[in-house]
């Protein structure tokens, strides 16, 4: 598949999680629920996760931003649910590495988050992308 054709992809899945974002709402009796913004842009998320026996077994999300931001946060809890918290955080780390432009193993299917990958080329938009990821780490520091 060329560049081009890429690049228009991803664009669209990040679209369709923009205007169709999965996990959407707030979980009543969450074991966490966080709530953080980015004050350069007036991005904001509250990230609610249901954790039983160490595994995240919902997460969902609410709140207002660019298309980076809330399709990001739609793909993170799509990812995390059904991980173990320690692999949700390794996937947060994964994903970090990536917006700063770094080598991902290319074994590792990181599915529909891998849209996102060419936001790296703009540094402005890197904090729209990691604020739900920030925000999943966040919680689970101060749930320990």
């Amino acid at each position: 598949m060329s560049f081009k054709n890429l690049d228009t992809l991803y664009r669209q899945v990040i679209m369709d999680h923009y205007k169709n974002p999965r996990n959407k709402g707030v979980i009543e009796d969450s074991d966490l629920s966080i709530n953080m913004n980015n004050p350069t842009c007036g991005d904001r998320i509250q990230l609610s996760l249901k954790i039983e026996d160490g595994i995240v077994v919902d997460a969902k999300h609410e709140g207002e931003g660019c298309s980076i931001s809330m399709s990001s946060a739609s793909m993170m809890t799509q990812a995390i649910i059904g991980k173990k918290v320690e692999e949700a955080l390794e996937l947060a780390k994964i994903f970090s590495e990536m917006m700063l432009g770094k080598e991902i193993d290319s074994d590792l299917d990181l599915g529909d988050i891998e849209a996102l990958s060419g936001v790296c080329k703009f540094p402005a938009r890197i904090k729209c992308a990691t604020l739900a990821w920030k925000a999943m780490e966040k919680g689970i520091r101060e749930a320990k």
